[in-house]
């Protein structure tokens, strides 16, 4: 039999040799899984033996992380705001930068949300967790996506206050709402040649990218979403960090009002907020 350590100077050398990113990192967190132990206490398991059922395990888990598979599809959840959310490859990874979408809408009071292209849930589950007083709504045309984010709105107690529908945008949204959020598809074909194999191979490319310039979503938004908006209330999206001023500039021509870019962490463009000027 193999011990904890030997596996995982195994996985490491194969995951770096693949080129994954951080492969020992990555080859703690899926021992970890296969052995069904706390990340934090496998430094402890090191030194012992592994059984023959894990091993095979974590052989299979590592095989698949060589072939680019996102750890978080692999253990089947991503850490996102201090929540565990369940995800599949049938929704797009939730990622530290959205973070600051959300940040932005807890930073005023709202009572009504509707997240378009809502994939896993993150945001509106976050949001409605986060402000136990608010109902929401979130739609995406995939029915697996809708089904993914239902789940994790029962899985954060969140339901009753959640609906989730399967919509193509706005096309079966009804009533008006105070706040508008969404990380929607925003990178361009010439993008997509350039983005890390976890994302070309194994999340839905619908989530990624509009197959065109990047901004269609954005064209959408600002040209609708006034119909669905409260008097006064306020529109914010994830944007790509070199798409500021063109996107800001979509909505100045539409006509809304206190048209802001905010910074992610990093310092990059990454949300935009705008009011409905009604």
């Amino acid at each position: 039999m193999t011990t904890a350590a030997v596996a995982m100077a195994a996985a490491t050398a194969k995951l770096r040799a693949a080129g994954v990113p951080d492969p020992a990192r990555d080859a703690r967190i899926l021992l970890a899984h296969a052995a069904s132990v706390d990340a934090a206490r496998v430094t402890l398991i090191a030194p012992e033996e592994i059984a023959p059922e894990i091993s095979e395990r974590y052989e299979h888990l590592i095989s698949l992380r060589a072939v680019r598979v996102p750890v978080s599809q692999l253990v089947g959840e991503r850490a996102f705001y201090g929540r565990k959310f369940k995800i599949s490859r049938d929704v797009l990874d939730p990622r530290p930068e959205t973070e600051s979408l959300v940040e932005a809408a807890l930073s005023a009071p709202f009572e009504r949300v509707l997240d378009l292209g809502t994939g896993s849930g993150c945001i509106l589950v976050t949001l409605l967790a986060e402000n136990p007083t608010a109902t929401g709504l979130g739609v995406d045309v995939s029915e697996a996506a809708c089904l993914q984010a239902s789940a994790n709105a029962v899985l954060h107690g969140v339901t009753e206050r959640a609906e989730v529908i399967q919509s193509d945008w706005f096309d079966a949204v009804e009533g008006r709402f105070d706040l508008i959020v969404s990380n929607p598809p925003y990178l361009s074909i010439a993008e997509m040649k350039e983005i890390a194999p976890e994302l070309a191979l194994h999340e839905p490319a619908i989530a990624l990218t509009d197959g065109a310039d990047g901004l269609s979503a954005y064209q959408l938004i600002a040209s609708r979403a006034q119909e669905y908006l409260a008097v006064g209330g306020r529109v914010m999206f994830e944007i790509g960090w070199k798409q500021g001023s063109e996107v800001a500039s979509l909505f100045v021509e539409a006509g809304w009002a206190d048209i802001r870019i905010l910074p992610d962490l990093d310092g990059r463009d990454r949300v935009i907020i705008a009011q409905n000027p009604a």
